[in-house]
């Protein structure tokens, strides 16, 4: 007989409808590998699944808007009516995917009204008693960044028949109560889990499902993966719920946890065993201080890996880091986001570093042999007027006049959209960054997700910019920006022309919508916009720049075959340090 799912994870599309609504969505993921459905589920899936199935339970991941996406007949009704586990988990990670996640939830609760529906996510913590109050097909949530442990005891509780009342982290209803249980579990470390990709492996052939397991959509032809140095962060970007302010206000996090780095660069290896394609560290690894980064180096070296290696930081590296790194990694990729050029801005932002720090930087990191740099500029920033976003394309051409001879630097430039994040500094104190918001609860960010166009579902403005000022100087960036990439040769001229064209039809698309909103405030020109629906999907894909600019290069066979196979029969060995399982 069949073993019964503990937890079957859901991960939601941003727009449950996304497949019958005329939405322009526009650039809003034209810089992460996934399309403005959010199909990438988070990683906190996988270490979560590894966690509880060394704790004893069974987990089943199922990529809802993947399967939505590849399908366009697929039955989400009909796969909910199919699904018998003990309990569904939803992600809230960021408020994106509020729609979907929430809808998906109502669904399962409709087939399944004795089974427990949990969410999950920084968002999910923020909004934790909004949820339950507001949405009575929730029946907990799970608040901080670190889940696994209080998964593992609800999901033991909920076998059973037992309630949550000692369990830390989790809020909860009691016959119509609101529960809120102290947020007391914060581990120290990032030790005692595993991102394991070859325990996501497993699941595809127990399952025998690659869709529900797939992160994005074309990661089989690109399968870059991600490790992670920390969960929380010691800077105060000023719009991110990940924050060091975010953090501690909502999720009692003082301090990051970090993950030992002889244990992230075994992560790596792991990685590098089973695919010839890129890996992303994510998190700077001078954040935890330099004998961090010189420890993760000195074990990385030990190994010449072949795959290119991804690392971002937080402000701009010495060049006696940079060369440590060009010592020990042999293909060395360098991504870094000042934002804007203009250092007030940035300042603003709360990255503390000058275009001097910056070039300097750059220079460096070219000369020393970094393969790629890639560059990272917003819209929707404090200061920030429509005119210096411009100012940012000129900059980035002084940038390309200067270093781009190799090309290898790529600067992109995107919006701050579609929202900024609950918990961040300025959704806390808008007034006293300068900014105003539309949306501040649950329910009027999903109602927000399901305007015609990603000007009316931004949740904000700026005293420098309106949100159409927001858009359309977003727009006539990525057009600059487009043609100076042409012009120096980092894309070819028929993708760079494409793409022209692309952002030209975008920006006539968003004024009829403009039009159709004017004439009919009621119901936005639902008929008339319905009509447009088939353009406003092509036009939503790669608007300011092609995905593809967004790669590093991999192997032409990507996957070593043999060694996944290897995975696959043997038993589970995670990479994580022994004293901290119990």
């Amino acid at each position: 007989m069949k073993k019964q799912d503990d937890l079957i994870l859901i991960h939601a599309p941003s727009i449950y409808d996304f497949r019958k609504l005329p939405i322009m969505h526009g650039p809003i993921s034209d810089v992460v590998p996934s399309t403005p459905i959010f199909e990438m589920y988070p990683i906190g899936f996988a270490s979560l699944s590894e966690y509880l199935e060394r704790k004893g339970f069974q987990v089943r991941i199922i990529n809802v808007a993947m399967k939505m996406i590849k399908n366009p007949d697929f039955d989400v009704e009909a796969l909910f009516r199919r699904l018998k586990p003990r309990a569904f988990g939803f992600d809230l990670h960021w408020m994106p995917h509020v729609q979907g996640s929430l809808a998906l939830a109502e669904m399962a609760k409709q087939y399944h009204p004795s089974t427990p529906v949990l969410f999950g996510g920084l968002s999910s913590t923020y909004y934790h008693e909004d949820l339950i109050s507001n949405y009575p097909f929730i029946d907990y949530v799970i608040r901080g960044d670190s889940t696994e442990e209080p998964m593992a005891r609800l999901l033991r509780a909920i076998r059973e028949g037992k309630k949550p009342q000692d369990i830390p982290n989790i809020t909860w209803r009691e016959k119509g109560q609101i529960r809120v249980n102290p947020l007391t579990y914060v581990p120290d470390t990032m030790n005692h889990i595993a991102i394991d990709y070859g325990h996501i492996m497993k699941k595809v052939v127990k399952y025998r499902d690659m869709t529900g397991y797939v992160p994005f959509t074309n990661w089989l032809e690109y399968p870059v993966t991600a490790v992670f140095t920390c969960r929380g962060c010691s800077y105060n970007c000023r719009t991110c719920g990940g924050s060091a302010y975010g953090f501690a206000r909502y999720a009692n996090r003082k301090k990051p946890a970090y993950r030992a780095p002889e244990l992230l660069a075994e992560d790596i290896f792991r990685v590098c065993d089973h695919l010839n394609a890129p890996v992303m560290v994510i998190g700077d690894i001078y954040q935890a201080g330099d004998d961090y980064g010189e420890r993760l180096l000195a074990t990385l070296k030990k190994r010449r890996l072949k795959n290119h290696i991804a690392f971002e930081f937080f402000k701009p590296p010495s060049r006696e880091k940079i060369a440590r790194i060009a010592e020990c990694v042999e293909n060395f990729n360098f991504e870094i986001s000042p934002e804007s050029h203009d250092e007030k801005v940035r300042h603003a932002f709360g990255r503390y570093y000058d275009n001097e720090d910056l070039e300097r930087m750059i220079a460096d990191a070219l000369e020393l042999g970094c393969k790629r740099f890639d560059l990272f500029f917003m819209t929707g920033l404090p200061y920030q007027t429509a005119q210096s976003v411009l100012d940012t394309v000129e900059y980035s051409r002084e940038l390309l006049e200067r270093f781009g001879q190799t090309r290898r630097l790529y600067p992109f430039i995107s919006p701050l959209a579609p929202f900024l994040d609950p918990g961040s500094e300025v959704f806390e104190n808008p007034e006293k960054f300068g900014y105003k918001f539309f949306y501040r609860t649950v329910e009027e960010h999903r109602q927000a997700m399901l305007s015609p166009s990603w000007q009316y579902i931004l949740n904000y403005e700026t005293k420098w910019m309106t949100r159409s000022e927001i858009v359309y100087s977003t727009y006539e960036a990525g057009l600059r920006m487009n043609r100076l990439k042409k012009e120096f040769g980092l894309i070819d001229a028929r993708i760079a022309d494409e793409t022209d064209q692309r952002i030209r039809e975008a920006v006539a698309m968003m004024k009829r919508i403009d039009e159709l909103v004017a004439e009919d405030r009621k119901n936005a020109g639902q008929g008339s916009l319905y009509a447009l629906k088939d353009k406003m999907e092509k036009l939503n894909i790669s608007t300011v720049c092609f995905k593809k600019e967004l790669e590093w290069p991999t192997h032409f066979i990507r996957m070593n075959f043999l060694k996944i196979l290897k995975t696959i029969l043997l038993p589970d060995k995670p990479n994580i340090q022994p004293e901290e399982t119990e």
